[in-house]
């Protein structure tokens, strides 16, 4: 099995190393070629090396991981795996890129399954991903407004506003927006409940969460469901329903 030849990138001298020997222990088909401590040098190793794959932390001196990706996302031909202690907000701004990161202190569990998903030769970064990542970022204490959703055929970035519900088919969610459009995400619903706005998005079901702005009426009833404006009949379940009826504060 060829080697997925990979950079560390990290300000912290232990933290490198530490990386790097989970990585020996836990994930055999990495080799680990070169490390560097900041962007400068994260940049000319690239330019002198092919790498399969970027460890990439993200707060640094002398130059942020993002300031990195801002000079090389023309070139970039390799996985990133961005490795983060940032709070809440930011997780989100990464989730909603679907970017693959690791948190601070690296759990061997989260390692394997990030580098589980790269194979050397495969698609690389786009740089429309890395793009929507950085506005993300950058929208600190901002909605976020834009979801990047892998499929089959590729990256889409969808408006949440053309969200109008999703529908989980087993550990695949299909998302139904306004257009017509489906597309199908080889993630679970439940990744995308954890990640969805409360305010502006609810799960109605075990199989199905709606964009509240589209919903036309509620029906009453022991088999009570909602009637979307551009869409079927969702159920609602027996134990969401009464959390459901209080975002709209009735009795």
């Amino acid at each position: 099995m060829k080697k997925i030849r990979t950079l560390i990138v990290d300000d912290e001298e232990l933290a490198r190393k530490n990386l790097a020997f989970l990585l020996v222990d836990y994930c055999p088909t990495v080799e680990v070629i070169g490390m560097a401590a900041n962007a400068k040098e994260a940049q000319a190793f690239i330019d002198k090396e092919a790498i399969d794959l970027l460890f990439l932390d993200i707060e640094m001196p002398n130059g942020s991981g993002f300031d990195l990706l801002e000079s090389i996302k023309h070139d970039i031909d390799f996985k990133i795996i961005f490795i983060t202690a940032y709070h809440e907000y930011a997780l989100r701004a990464f989730k909603y890129s679907a970017v693959d990161y690791i948190l601070k202190p690296i759990n061997p569990e989260e390692l394997t399954a990030a580098v589980d998903k790269v194979n050397p030769g495969e698609q690389s970064e786009s740089v429309e991903k890395i793009d929507h990542l950085i506005e993300n970022i950058q929208r600190r204490g901002e909605q976020l407004d834009k979801l990047a959703l892998p499929s089959m055929e590729g990256l889409h970035f969808v408006n949440l506003d053309e969200i109008i519900y999703c529908e989980s088919q087993d550990n695949y969610t299909q998302f139904f927006l306004t257009d017509g459009r489906r597309i199908m995400v080889s993630k679970t619903i439940k990744h995308f409940e954890d990640m969805l706005d409360e305010e502006r998005f609810y799960r109605v079901h075990r199989s199905n969460i709606i964009n509240l702005k589209y919903i036309d009426k509620y029906v009453k009833g022991e088999g009570g469901y909602v009637v979307m404006k551009q869409g079927p009949r969702i159920p609602v379940s027996r134990r969401r329903k009464e959390s459901f009826l209080q975002l709209f504060h009735h009795e």
